[in-house]
């Protein structure tokens, strides 16, 4: 019989550990239980003690399939590397910075346990099937009820969906299929002047950023590979002399950046900057007034289910093309009524290639010209 606790999700899985009591160091960290302490000892200290101090992080790489005892290399700081990874990218944990203690000779972290706000489900009610986003680059599912319509293409095709190394046409609960097409098309603009643009592949996302400082120190959370997108400097593009002053202030705040990617049920966002981040697209709460991303909390912008369900009406005719392209702003309030967005210091466009697609496989069949992502704003040439 297959056991069900193998479908856990990291919430799950960790709340479980933390009241095993099997991992020194790993505890809660109040009464109430809505926080916890993690062990975060570095391999190059003296007294690391990797049965000890890498068994929370094995287990983690073992019950994900990632690690068998007596068949793979040990490989602590990859193991390490998985569970930042799914800490970082879940909705479900923020870590408290203020809590933390890295520079101490038992060195730890603590995170919070976001609330549980629903999770989605298909028409009968049933939750669909969430996968944990640990830096994996193959997802794969079986035996998924599908639509008939509407191929989305072949299995050579990375900008396709695959399910089992076929193609497959666009499912009935897509949530629960994973997503071969990772790329973002990224658009960095100055003062409406277009300064950069670009597509990552890495499943991992992608940090825009000011200079070369990773999040965190890679020299103990081990490295990301995620995409870094740099904000150029602004002698790129000549601009007023105000201008070019506030942007040269603004930009010292923005040097870790954005993390953005692309998971199986949705795009995604978290802030690590000190600098203020505003943003608009799909899930939007506000339309005429400033959506603010918080720090160090992940932010979902495009849902997957929302966006194949509009897609679905859009193919019969019941409804407008989905909306995917998501705006940043950083470092002044955006949406901004007052002023338009060609007129803010540093702006982003993050297009999800997968939808491109999606929409271009659609228009294709009916020779209707495809619809390209918004169309790119004054470009100093």
């Amino acid at each position: 019989m297959e056991d069900r606790s193998r479908h856990m999700r990291l919430r799950e899985w960790l709340i479980a550990q933390i009241d095993s009591g099997k991992y020194a160091g790993l505890s809660w960290e109040n009464e109430e239980k809505t926080m916890f302490r993690i062990p975060w000892k570095h391999a190059a200290k003296q007294d690391y003690r990797q049965n000890q101090d890498a068994a929370l992080f094995k287990a983690w790489a073992m019950y994900k399939g990632k690690f068998q005892e007596g068949r793979d290399k040990a490989d602590p700081s990859t193991w390490k590397t998985r569970l930042r990874c799914a800490l970082n990218k879940s909705t479900d944990f923020q870590e408290v910075n203020d809590r933390s203690q890295l520079d101490i000779s038992e060195p730890y972290k603590v995170y919070r346990i976001l609330e549980d706000t629903g999770r989605a489900t298909d028409p009968a009610g049933n939750p669909l099937i969430s996968l944990d986003s640990d830096c994996s680059k193959a997802l794969r599912v079986t035996h998924l009820p599908m639509q008939q319509d509407c191929s989305l293409g072949d299995s050579n095709n990375a900008a396709g969906w695959s399910v089992n190394g076929r193609a497959n046409s666009i499912p009935l609960y897509p949530s629960q299929v994973p997503i071969t097409d990772f790329r973002l098309e990224v658009r960095l603009f100055y003062h409406g002047n277009l300064v950069q643009n670009l597509i990552t592949t890495s499943p991992d996302g992608c940090f825009i950023l000011q200079g070369c400082a990773p999040v965190g120190n890679e020299r103990i959370y081990g490295p990301c590979e995620a995409k870094k997108v740099f904000f150029p400097c602004p002698d790129i593009v000549h601009l007023p002399l105000g201008i070019s002053e506030a942007m040269t202030r603004l930009l010292p705040h923005l040097e870790k950046g954005v993390l953005v990617w692309v998971a199986p049920d949705g795009v995604f966002i978290k802030r690590f900057c000190q600098g203020r981040v505003y943003w608009d697209g799909p899930l939007a709460e506000h339309r005429q007034k400033p959506n603010k991303l918080e720090r160090e909390r992940t932010c979902k912008l495009l849902d997957m289910t929302i966006f194949m369900q509009e897609l679905q009406n859009l193919q019969q005719g019941s409804g407008p093309e989905p909306k995917y392209t998501v705006d940043l702003c950083f470092g002044e309030e955006f949406p901004d009524p007052s002023q338009p967005t060609t007129k803010k210091l540093i702006t982003a466009q993050v297009i999800p290639l997968f939808a491109v697609e999606c929409l271009r496989r659609h228009n294709a069949p009916n020779n209707m010209e495809m619809k390209q992502s918004p169309p790119h704003r004054k470009t100093n040439e």
